[in-house]
């Protein structure tokens, strides 16, 4: 990995649509004053995948600090409609980003999102063989040092009802490519996981500016810091009308 820090910007769930229009306003210039490598975000950016809606993503993406790279959510496609069934991802395309599974290298840095929302299902995911093969290609191709990050609207570490299909082999593929950070979003709130000692951070990202919040928590974004001895999250919270840092989380390069 890197000697200088890495810097990256995790957002999630904006569901432009149903979103706290003054954190949308605000929420661009707090991500740039950081200065990041690379932008995330994982998924759900809008509320029902209306073109008015993406229209309003795309204009909040257009302010973000580049570069960028955003995974679609299940709440990006059409719900009840044919398009669902014929063209599912067109809308997505055409405003967010035609490739579903981006891949973006930076110096210091090989990121690879991945698409887990399937047409035929409606909330939770799946990951399929493919795309466990695309992980260990793609990151465990990386070069020599480079941070290794994996995004996608799913956590893979959700068990139960919300479980993530094809989770064992997205995890035994994890540790294949020698992945250091997993950013996810789906739950809205903001969680960071270390299962395995010397394994990669999970990090979940909360809902970034909509109203759609849980657990009491409102508005929030990850800031992720990765140095060689170890990596910071700090979540950025919007209250009051303002952003401020929130729970700070520290995982030493031991513990991960």
């Amino acid at each position: 990995m890197t000697r200088d820090p890495v810097v990256v910007a995790h957002l999630s769930d904006l569901h432009l649509g149903a979103h706290d229009r003054r954190a949308v306003a605000s929420v661009a210039a707090d991500v740039a004053r950081f200065r990041p490598a690379l932008t995330v975000v994982t998924g759900d950016s809008t509320m029902r995948a209306r073109t008015g809606e993406f229209r309003l993503a795309r204009d909040l993406l257009d302010r973000l600090p580049g570069p960028l790279l955003v995974v679609t959510g299940n709440h990006d496609l059409p719900l009840m409609s044919w398009r669902r069934l014929l063209r599912p991802y067109a809308r997505y395309r055409t405003w967010m980003d035609p490739d579903l599974e981006p891949d973006r290298r930076v110096p210091g840095l090989t990121a690879l999102g991945l698409q887990s929302m399937p047409r035929w299902r409606w909330k939770n995911g799946r990951v399929t063989a493919r795309q466990a093969a695309a992980v260990v290609r793609v990151l465990g191709g990386a070069p020599r040092g480079d941070l290794r990050l994996l995004a996608l609207h799913h956590p893979p570490l959700a068990r139960g009802t919300v479980r993530l299909l094809g989770r064992d082999r997205l995890l035994h593929a994890i540790r294949a490519a020698g992945v250091d950070l997993v950013l996810a979003g789906h739950t809205h709130v903001p969680d960071v996981r270390v299962p395995v000692p010397g394994g990669p951070v999970f990090v979940v990202a909360g809902t970034a500016v909509s109203r759609r919040t849980r657990q009491g928590i409102g508005c929030s974004w990850s800031l992720i810091s990765v140095r060689p001895d170890a990596t910071e999250v700090r979540e950025r919270h919007f209250r009051d009308g303002r952003w401020s840092t929130g729970r700070v989380v520290t995982v030493s390069a031991a513990a991960s």
